[in-house]
């Protein structure tokens, strides 16, 4: 469903919109009369024009191509199936936010989709025009955090709300938080928080770690919560830390430093093919022979393409594994609708998008308006909604999700019990102990309007 033309300028660019299950939906905006609602509301953002006619519009800017395009694709089916509950009323879409009938607030959800290339200029243009053109009242996506932070600003100064769908820096609530955006998924400071006392516990102590970081503020920040971490829980030290640029294709010469680091551990935060590419290659020159892989932020469907015989002992962090379908029955729903549509099990980041637009829907229908001021503070009240992995609630202070995060261990290959059975889950950690204090990362929410 990628509108981008490569041959055409940007200004010129499709934008394909899709309603649920429907092939070829209309431009929002004309010949409806305004929600009642809007009479007492000052205009802001992209309200009341956004919501003036019987659908609201929904603008989703995510990687189809590029190191990130198979964790793009994964985010965009759980989108649509995301909308396509909202818009049936579907019970699992229901049992995460009661009040919802079909659509909310009783209109229609509509979207549309971009290829942002895990770029921020691509990704703002894209998003910019959803706003401009489309009137997006909500938008939505990301793989790279670096991008998720690049429409943090645009949301703010547009007052559009964002919601990002996977980004591990520990800035896109910290440094970078914004009054306009809220993260679900799992970051850096709680991935090193929840794993560390793992990989203490079955590794020992005093290890040397040769960590693989990409260089951008997911890579750096992601290392310095695991350094910091470990060192304090372990007394673990660092041998060697390799940044590379993204999109590297060639590892040898980082590769190189760390077979010759002396570590004990490697810690691979590369994402994407990135990981891909730098697993198969420390592979082949057997450091995985001599050191254990640890992924602190793991890559969906990282196990199937790097394949199980490598994953088999590697810890990883994720922020969804389907099998958690046996202490969550909103997970066990979720896995048999996207198995239904898709014929195999879901990945993350298709969870990650799913729980961001019913969570959104929950504030929407809770404020009892699309007014973006009201559906913030409906947010920032920190009511604890049922998700897939459990209740969970947003921190008002940072507008950061409290929720666990899921530590696995990759199953030897003779253990797997299906196609899908990558990992075990050895612990769902409890979100709250896990996180710094909402100021610790310099948060600074700005105004409401």
């Amino acid at each position: 469903m990628d509108y981008r033309d490569s041959n055409d300028p940007p200004s010129r660019r499709r934008i394909l919109q899709a309603g649920a299950g429907l092939a070829g939906a209309t431009l929002l905006g004309s010949g409806f009369p305004l929600n009642a609602l809007a009479a007492d509301k000052p205009a802001l953002g992209n309200y009341p024009a956004g919501t003036s006619g019987s659908s609201v519009f929904i603008g989703i800017c995510t990687p189809r191509t590029g190191t990130y395009a198979a964790q793009g694709e994964d985010e965009i089916k759980g989108y649509e199936l995301a909308i396509e509950h909202l818009n049936s009323g579907n019970e699992l879409m229901h049992r995460i936010s009661p009040r919802i009938r079909k659509g909310v607030l009783g209109k229609t959800v509509k979207y549309g989709i971009a290829d942002s290339e895990a770029k921020p200029n691509t990704a703002v243009q894209a998003q910019s025009r959803f706003i401009s053109e489309n009137k997006a009242i909500m938008i939505s996506g990301s793989v790279s955090s670096a991008v998720a932070v690049a429409i943090n600003k645009l949301a703010e100064r547009e007052k559009v709300i964002y919601l990002p769908c996977i980004t591990g820096s520990n800035d896109t609530t910290g440094k970078d938080c914004v009054r306009y955006s809220f993260r679900q998924c799992f970051y850096a400071e709680t991935a090193a928080n929840a794993i560390g006392p793992v990989l203490v516990k079955n590794l020992g102590r005093n290890k040397k770690i040769a960590f693989l970081t990409p260089d951008y503020t997911y890579g750096h920040t992601v290392r310095q919560s695991m350094q910091d971490a470990l060192a304090s829980l372990g007394g673990w030290t660092v041998a060697t830390n390799q940044i590379s640029p993204l999109g590297t294709t060639d590892f040898s010469s980082h590769l190189l430093n760390v077979a010759n680091s002396g570590a004990d551990v490697v810690i691979n935060i590369n994402f994407g093919r990135d990981a891909v590419l730098s697993i198969k290659q420390a592979k082949q020159f057997g450091i995985l022979d001599q050191m254990t892989l640890v992924m602190p932020y793991n890559t969906p469907f990282l196990a199937k393409e790097v394949g199980a015989n490598i994953m088999q002992g590697v810890y990883a962090g994720t922020d969804y594994w389907w099998t958690v379908q046996d202490r969550f029955a909103l997970a066990k729903l979720f896995n048999e609708a996207f198995f239904k549509k898709h014929n195999y099990m879901p990945e993350w980041g298709a969870n990650s998008a799913y729980m961001q637009v019913a969570m959104w829907a929950d504030a929407v229908e809770r404020a009892g308006s699309f007014y973006p001021v009201d559906v913030i503070k409906a947010y920032e009240q920190g009511k604890t909604v049922q998700s897939t992995v459990g209740p969970v609630h947003f921190r008002p202070e940072d507008h950061q999700l409290v929720r666990p995060v899921i530590i696995v261990k990759g199953k030897k290959p003779g253990a797997m019990k299906s196609a899908d059975d990558y990992y075990d889950v050895v612990e769902v950690v409890d979100g709250g102990p896990l996180m710094q204090k909402p100021d610790a990362f310099g948060c600074k929410l700005g105004s409401y309007t």
